[in-house]
């Protein structure tokens, strides 16, 4: 039986309405219930997770943010967050801002009500414009983000066509070889794509593999589950990586297993393999 259970949220989790079924619900109280620590690892921002993890009634951390976040639901704390090197962030934003796109910082502001800072008002895509609308007040205006970065900054990312974050994530890796975590994935219920940008090694696998670290569980007692690009790290080296079967190709490619779609309760097979 693995003793760690990692799930992403959105096209795992969650339905492709947005659904936590009462199915997949049982099935993870069932995990907990036989001892298995489960860990939401989730790109969400931290605020926008945790209404859903409240549902599961889980008492565990949360790795949030693509793993650059890892919060304390109980009290709200700031248990691990990641950091960058300030000359590698400076570039970063530098390179993200003259391919023509919008700089997007995240700080770990929950206390004070918004997930990001942003430069100006005047975006440069209609992708961009729709996910701040979608998200009011999650925003903060910090007009020289370029020049002068905000401090405390765990991770970055720019929204626009697929094309365009392809451009911007291909630039990050050939002006920063090794400095950068990267990559483009396409958030449910938006027209834009996202390219996230971490500091070097930081994804869901290594905030999972801390909090596992910290419990006294091998990698090889995790069974870790996602559909996007961001979950491959973590399906890639968990002892049991299961892709959804929703998931992209390139995700089912890095699975030991392929589980039914999120629509069809697939959680609900990969806790049957979990505690097998």
């Amino acid at each position: 039986m693995y003793r760690l259970l990692a799930i992403d949220i959105d096209g795992t989790l969650i339905n492709s309405r947005g659904e936590l079924t009462p199915a997949t619900r049982a099935a993870i109280r069932r995990a907990a219930d036989r001892g298995v620590q489960v860990v939401l690892a989730t790109g969400r921002r931290y605020g926008h997770a945790l209404p859903l993890f409240r549902m599961l009634e889980i008492d565990a951390p949360m790795v949030t943010a693509s793993g650059t976040l890892i919060k304390n639901p109980r009290d709200h704390g700031t248990l691990y967050q990641s950091r960058f090197e300030p000359a590698v962030l400076h570039q970063a934003v530098a390179i993200v801002d003259r391919c023509g796109y919008d700089p997007l910082l995240c700080a770990d502001t929950f206390a004070e009500g918004f997930d990001y800072y942003y430069a100006t008002e005047k975006v440069r895509t209609p992708e961009l414009a729709q996910y701040i609308e979608r998200n009011p007040g999650r925003g903060r205006l910090w007009p020289d983000l370029v020049a002068n970065p905000p401090p405390d900054v765990f991770a970055g990312f720019a929204v626009g066509a697929r094309e365009q974050m392809d451009s911007v994530e291909a630039a990050l890796r050939r002006e920063m070889p090794g400095l950068l975590h990267t990559h483009v994935l396409h958030p449910p219920h938006y027209t834009g794509f996202v390219v996230e940008i971490a500091p070097a090694g930081v994804t869901k696998w290594s905030a999972v593999r801390r909090l596992a670290e910290q419990w006294g569980i091998g990698e090889d007692e995790i069974c870790a589950v996602g559909d996007d690009v961001n979950d491959i790290p973590m399906i890639r080296a968990a002892g049991l990586g299961v892709a959804m079967g929703n998931a992209l190709p390139e995700v089912k490619a890095a699975a030991d297993r392929v589980a039914p779609t999120h629509d069809d309760n697939g959680l609900v097979q990969v806790v049957d393999w979990a505690l097998a």
